[in-house]
């Protein structure tokens, strides 16, 4: 498999790139309206309200987590997972920009 090249793009293009693989499968979008829904930490009960496998969602936990859109604290022999406000509120900043370029006045060109 080649590599991804993503050194030939700027960093801000790797950052929505990034933010954007977020919501790129719906367990992930599963795991943070459940988030938002609860606005506390949870442990366990996410298996049971996704409905995978705990490896599964343990993956897709690491991918939030790696995104830093979540956060997560040990509790004896579980984590405990949360939303990572700043770090939402700054990737919402980031993609509202990306997603209102279209906005702006431009004439139509084609």
């Amino acid at each position: 498999m080649g590599t991804t090249k993503t050194e030939i793009f700027t960093d801000h293009q790797n950052e929505i790139s990034l933010f954007a693989k977020a919501f790129g499968h719906p367990a992930r979008v599963a795991i943070l309206q459940y988030l938002f829904k609860l606005n506390s930490c949870v442990c366990g009960e996410l298996v049971n309200e996704i409905g995978l496998a705990q490896p599964t969602i343990s993956q897709h936990l690491k991918e939030l987590k790696q995104l830093g859109l979540i956060k997560g604290t040990v509790e004896g022999t579980s984590v405990c997972y949360c939303i990572h406000t700043e770090n939402w509120k700054a990737m919402k900043t980031v993609m509202t920009e990306f997603l209102n370029q279209d906005l702006t006045e431009q004439q139509d060109c084609c």
